[in-house]
């Protein structure tokens, strides 16, 4: 598995429904211009139409707790479906007959999971950081290169993954370099307007 996948979770609550035949998982796997927790230095937000390109080139899975071993359903299949709409990525998962779906179905309609994440890629010139002052960073995720999975989870999660550190680490490296070449400049000036002063001291010494 690719090092730079992400997993988030900026969701509204899943739910099953019957409707008198198969059951079908229902819900938001991810909401747009929604702050995420702390992931360790900065925020996130995904943009409004992050998922554009990635649905329309994207082999989806429906996983159980990001597990390829507990597959629900693939987009490709038609048992996996999903689309944009101003709130955020809602999908719609047709589970297997299995014994895992049926144990997955029960603790949802008991209420005691129903929550999901989403497992993605995203390119350097796709994401945007920013911050308020000294405030905390903030990474907007403008466009999603590859959507991995969608899944059904029971404990929400914010990992830092080491392909956000690597981007947050570049911004404030660039800015501690702007900061220390502007200090540098700042001292280089003094300098010069230091030495000017010293040789009109002794212009005026020999006048």
């Amino acid at each position: 598995m690719s090092k730079d996948i992400e997993r988030r979770i900026l969701c509204k609550e899943v739910r099953v429904d019957s409707d008198g035949g198969a059951p079908t998982i229902r819900g938001y796997a991810a909401l747009f211009n929604q702050l995420s927790e702390d992931l360790g230095g900065f925020r996130e937000q995904l943009a409004t139409g992050a998922f554009a390109d990635s649905l329309s080139n994207s082999d989806v899975r429906a996983l159980v707790n990001h597990d390829p071993n507990l597959v629900l359903g693939r987009n490709k299949a038609g048992t996996l479906t999903m689309r944009e709409d101003v709130t955020g990525l809602y999908v719609e998962i047709v589970p297997p007959d299995t014994q895992a779906a049926r144990d997955l179905i029960t603790s949802m309609q008991r209420g005691d999971v129903n929550q999901m994440s989403f497992a993605f890629t995203v390119a350097k010139e796709d994401q945007a950081w920013t911050r308020d002052g000294t405030g905390p960073w903030l990474r907007t995720i403008k466009r999603v290169s590859r959507l991995s999975d969608v899944s059904v989870v029971t404990y929400p999660a914010y990992p830092q993954t080491s392909a956000a550190a690597r981007a947050l680490e570049a911004i404030t490296q660039a800015e501690q370099e702007a900061a220390a070449g502007l200090q540098e400049a700042q001292a280089t000036l003094q300098r010069q307007a230091q030495a000017r002063s010293r040789e009109l001291d002794l212009l005026e010494a020999r006048a």
